[in-house]
């Protein structure tokens, strides 16, 4: 049941707080397990893109944790649900940044690589400031050296939905295995082709790629559509900005029109979108279409103000 309208502009909210939301009865709190990478985002706001051997100077900077998988796992934790992520953090010290910024946001974190020395991945952002576009470098899951690991199956006790973003493949593909053979939904979360993807994809339910994700020999959205029926999975979307999302939902092709707006930044509004339609999609007699139409319009909300997450006096 839903109950209680909050709008919070707190420290380590997700952005999306800024739209009045509805809670889930706390009785009634669904747990989500979010499976592949977390960073630190370094985010400046610019005029302009420098050119080449430029530097610039801005009046202030953004520093959080982000991510695919991460900030999907607090959106769905600021919503209401119960939030586990399972990463790679280490005992950096920007490895203890992640997991104390992600607790702050109520995300529980198992961190596979909790005995590494090395850093974690840390992404450069440049959000254009009259567009909101923004331009990520990152090293992502490749700033850490393969890890050995054993994904634990005590992870999935009472969770009720599972997301994977292909970072970390193979303990993607170990925890969507095992969730699939205990019967939780796995949802995936793609905006590229990675290596040992087609390994993935058997355990998948649903998947929520970009307007990127382009498996071997796909040259558009219908080919993407066709592919991913092709390996049994019914529901589909695929976001593409401020253009509607194309979907399929056992067969059945539609369109969901995006409200529009004038963004101020949209960094994480595809994470976002991923984590709010997790926690939905938990409800009780939710549809796909209506799961999709919940999360747009929280990513919506999430691109009206900078960064992924909301800080006091903003």
């Amino acid at each position: 049941m839903i109950c209680d309208h909050l709008a919070l502009r707190t420290t380590h909210q997700p952005k999306a707080a800024s739209m009045i939301i509805q809670r889930t009865n706390p009785r009634r709190r669904p747990k989500g397990l979010f499976v592949g990478l977390a960073t630190v985002d370094l985010a400046y706001v610019v005029d302009k893109i420098p050119p080449r051997n430029a530097k610039i100077s801005v009046p202030s900077q953004q520093v959080s944790t982000g991510g695919p998988a991460a900030n999907a796992a607090a959106t769905f934790a600021f919503l209401g649900g119960r939030s586990v992520l399972v990463t790679a953090a280490g005992r950096h010290p920007l490895g203890t940044f992640i997991r104390q910024d992600l607790e702050r946001s109520s995300v529980s974190v198992h961190d596979i690589a909790r005995y590494r020395k090395e850093a974690p991945p840390v992404s450069s952002i440049l959000v254009l400031k009259k567009s909101g576009e923004r331009t990520v470098v990152s090293a992502n899951a490749a700033a850490l050296a393969p890890i050995s690991f054993k994904f634990n199956p005590r992870w999935l006790s009472g969770v009720s939905i599972v997301q994977v973003d292909g970072h970390y493949m193979s303990l993607c593909i170990a925890g969507a295995r095992l969730a699939r053979s205990r019967g939780i939904p796995v949802v995936l979360d793609s905006g590229s082709w990675k290596e040992g993807m087609d390994e993935l994809l058997p355990s998948i339910n649903i998947a929520i790629c970009s307007d990127d994700f382009r498996p071997p020999g796909c040259r558009d959205d219908r080919d993407v559509l066709e592919f991913l029926a092709a390996q049994g999975i019914s529901r589909v979307a695929i976001t593409r900005g401020a253009a509607p999302i194309i979907f399929v939902d056992n067969g059945k092709h539609g369109q969901l029109p995006i409200e529009k707006i004038r963004p101020i930044d949209t960094l994480g509004a595809g994470d976002i979108f991923h984590g709010a339609f997790c926690y939905h999609a938990c409800g009780m007699g939710s549809s796909f279409r209506d799961s999709l139409a919940f999360a747009a319009r929280i990513a919506t909300a999430s691109c009206l103000h900078p960064g992924t997450r909301l800080r006091p006096g903003v």
